[in-house]
């Protein structure tokens, strides 16, 4: 376990985490300088590329994006998605974790699922790989809308059991999202690692949010998302200056001029 997981988890009860998304250089340069964690997060698919679905990300996609937000992020932890189907199985999961490592120099990997891939988790532990789970709502999994999690007293046995089997399991912190406020509470209450929330409430040991969608580059409606800047505005006030500047010939002057 490196030392930037350990002052993660050593957070815990202490001082808030802050995670944000990255997946260029450029973000990832500005993200580094306040966030505790950088994840490359395969809601690129949306962000970016308009994918109706994470489950069209592929590896080679997450990796490319990865390998430029590494040059950007020098202090914090630097967390990659492994994408819809890249770990079916133990040696799978094995297979394209060391490949993502190898390839982005990031410090871990995140999967989605609870006690359903508890082993894999266990066996990518075992092999040295750090883990950082995700359960509640798990985007790779959704078919239709999202459906926030824990209403029902069946669903918050099933998360509690799905947090104590990734804990258990090995992993050094837990996303839970579209998670209960209620069950949120219980759940960083009970496990002795990181609860970092999107969309569960301020009780989470930290929290993540898109960065795109806190700058306003997206048109993100979600009850979770905070818009702290229009970055559209500022963007739009450059580009149609520097417009103005060609069309009249203002620009390049003989300051921009060799």
């Amino acid at each position: 376990m490196n030392n930037k997981i350990k002052k993660i988890i050593n957070k815990k009860n202490k001082s808030k985490i802050v995670c944000l998304t990255a997946y260029s250089k450029n973000i990832a340069e500005i993200v580094d300088n306040h966030a505790d964690i950088v994840l490359v997060g395969d809601s690129l698919g949306s962000v970016l590329y308009n994918y109706n679905t994470t489950r069209k990300v592929n590896l080679k996609m997450m990796l490319e994006h990865t390998k430029s937000v590494r040059m950007g992020v020098k202090k914090s932890l630097l967390i990659i998605d492994l994408p819809y189907n890249t770990y079916r199985n133990k040696s799978e999961a094995l297979k394209n974790s060391k490949k993502a490592i190898k390839a982005t120099k990031c410090d871990a990997v995140k999967i989605e699922g609870g006690s359903k891939v508890k082993e894999i988790v266990r066996y990518l532990v075992r092999n040295k790989i750090p883990v950082l789970g995700h359960i509640g709502v798990t985007p790779q999994t959704v078919k239709g809308k999202f459906k926030s999690k824990g209403k029902t007293i069946s669903e918050k046995k099933n998360l509690i059991r799905d947090a104590l089997s990734l804990e258990k399991s090995g992993v050094f912190g837990i996303v839970l999202e579209c998670v209960y406020s209620d069950i949120s509470k219980k759940i960083t209450k009970l496990v002795k690692i990181p609860t970092i929330g999107i969309g569960a409430s301020v009780h989470c040991d930290g929290q993540v949010l898109v960065t795109d969608d806190i700058l306003g580059l997206t048109n993100a409606k979600i009850k979770f998302v905070k818009k702290y800047t229009n970055i559209k505005q500022v963007i739009n006030f450059a580009v149609s200056k520097f417009k103005r500047e060609v069309k009249s010939g203002k620009y390049p002057s003989k300051k921009y001029s060799y």
